[in-house]
């Protein structure tokens, strides 16, 4: 896996050869990006596997903290000291892209490429879930229309359209508008991101699996009370046509020359917010050092993926990178534009999250990711509060206007941690209760007292079937803060994490609990990244960063 040069990037076919990839194996989608089969897991299984190295970070600003700048460039730094590395990612969603958050492929000199593809349509994997997804509800309306066989309460319908756009207007809406019988009916629309299949195509280990969790969708209940699954609806089949080349895992590379898979996106303040298991296991057979990163701050994305990934795929990281900024410690600190009183402040916030990596079984790596504004004596105060704190190591990351090489130090750290012995260690275990396993979220993660069901949620979990009870629970809440309240800065202590519903994703595996006022489908800013995009008279692309 030699390193590229910007500018100078070798043909994607080129990296699947460095990878040891059969010509077979390989879907080109032009000269920059491809799909990779599934049949090579069959081909390696006989192959150690790498070893996996999860990124996460404390509790960030609006604006983010680089974390996918820090996991690109951690990428291309093993590349520099001479390891084999390959860095997995999520597909970012148009919504937020055209949104306030602007592109999601990394900046400065750590970026994965080709970047405006794959902030925009990519591969297709985001149209195709939004089809299954769309098919599905369309699939639940005509059933009502044409006799209603499985006694579908109409007022106990779950399942929502989605959309890969913003838009706060579709959250409730009417459908069956001019139709007869149960119409019309309030509905709405999810982000695609949002969605169950986003999820369960991100957790499904093969096209068999997919198939199942297709199936196992529920869509609404009876009037007796009885679940209603796609399965039941015949349309779980037509699903997974649509998501056959979606499963596969999309091969890009970094500006270095280092490969990335970059594969399905669920938000991790709304799902589960990690990229594929099966890009984790592909990659884990092509390299020897797998860096892959989790959505927002250690109590989303990491506990996720530990509770809900490393759980079901049989996985556990080798060691953990926790991301730090000046700007995120200064707004904890209660002064975003202060100096170094108020980052001292803010390390409460570090502080916290270090525990949560600790009580989730490792000894984190802080990356303080540096932005080209921020002084050299705040940085060296971030790295030496993460010491006193007790992190393992803490290394400045220099990737936005370095590259590889503003990444060694960090890389050299997390060699040095990976060959410590430690694993991933849960905070509740299967068989509790669905109380107990959000009672020990809010304490033992987010720093609660307790938690309180509302009426919604208590009534929801006593019709829980018990064989359901035994999955794992995928909180939903903001990542502004440890808490529900985006307000509670630093961290907070002594809250009560109110539950607001419970909803069963049983095609996922798992039971959302949604906390606060999280919602499933977000609005424009004021003024939206979509308002700098442009064509220019060439038809390059101006305005997408």
């Amino acid at each position: 896996m030699a390193a590229g040069v910007q500018g100078e990037l070798p043909e994607i076919s080129e990296i699947a050869d460095g990878l040891g990839l059969d010509p077979g194996e390989l879907e080109l989608y032009g000269r920059d990006k491809a799909k990779i089969d599934l049949s090579v897991l069959e081909r390696l299984d006989s192959r150690p596997d790498g070893k996996l190295i999860a990124v996460t970070a404390i509790t960030p600003t609006k604006a983010g903290e680089g974390k996918t700048t820090t996991a690109i460039s951690l990428t291309e730094g093993l590349g520099c000291i001479g390891e084999r590395a390959l860095v997995c990612l999520r597909e970012p969603s148009v919504g937020p892209v055209l949104g306030a958050k602007g592109g999601g492929t990394g900046g400065g000199l750590a970026q994965v490429v080709p970047g405006e593809d794959i902030n925009l349509h990519f591969t297709g994997d985001l149209h195709a879930i939004a089809a299954a997804n769309n098919l599905l509800a369309s699939a639940v309306d005509a059933h009502l229309v044409h006799g209603n066989e499985l006694g579908i309460d109409p007022a106990k319908i779950s399942w929502r359209r989605c959309l890969d756009i913003e838009d706060r207007f579709l959250r409730r809406i009417a459908v069956g508008i001019g139709e007869e019988g149960p119409f019309p009916r309030e509905t709405g629309f999810d982000i695609t991101a949002a969605s169950e299949v986003m999820a369960l195509l991100a957790m499904a280990r093969d096209r068999d699996d997919l198939r199942h969790r297709l199936g196992a969708i529920t869509v609404a209940t009876t009037f007796d009370g009885e679940p209603v699954t796609a399965e039941q609806l015949d349309v779980a089949g037509a699903m997974a046509v649509l998501l056959k080349d979606a499963l596969k895992p999309n091969l890009v590379q970094t500006l270095e020359g280092q490969p990335a898979l970059v594969h399905a996106g669920p938000f991790a303040n709304i799902a589960h917010g990690n990229s594929s298991l099966v890009g984790d296991l592909v990659g884990l057979k092509l390299a020897d050092y797998v860096v892959t990163e989790g959505g927002f701050a250690s109590d989303l994305g990491f506990e996720k993926f530990v509770h809900i990934v490393c759980r079901s795929g049989g996985l556990s990281p080798a060691a953990v990178v926790l991301v730090a900024t000046t700007r995120a410690l200064k707004r904890h600190g209660g002064d975003p534009d202060g100096g170094l009183p108020a980052l001292e402040r803010g390390a409460d916030n570090l502080a916290a999250h270090l525990r949560v990596v600790k009580e989730l079984g490792f000894d984190a790596v802080v990356a303080v990711n540096r932005f080209p504004d921020d002084s050299k004596l705040e940085v060296e105060a971030v790295s030496a509060l993460a010491l006193e704190l007790g992190a393992f190591a803490a290394a400045v990351c220099d990737g936005y206007e370095r590259g590889g090489v503003g990444a060694t130090a960090l890389a050299e750290a997390v060699v040095q941690a990976s060959a410590r012995e430690a694993s991933a260690r849960f905070v509740y275990e299967l068989e509790d209760s669905i109380e107990t396993k959000l009672d020990a979220l809010a304490r033992r993660i987010y720093g609660a007292k307790g938690i309180e069901l509302s009426p919604t949620a208590r009534e929801s979990l006593d019709r829980l079937p018990a064989p359901l009870r035994s999955l794992p629970v995928c909180v939903a809440k903001t990542h502004l803060s440890l808490s529900h309240d985006p307000e509670l800065t630093g961290a907070p202590r002594n809250f009560v994490l109110p539950v607001r519903e419970l909803r069963p994703y049983t095609g996922a595996g798992w039971i959302v609990a949604v906390c606060g006022e999280t919602q499933t489908m977000p609005g424009l800013p004021v003024h939206s990244a979509a308002e700098r995009m442009d064509l220019d008279a060439d038809g390059t692309i101006v305005g997408l960063a």
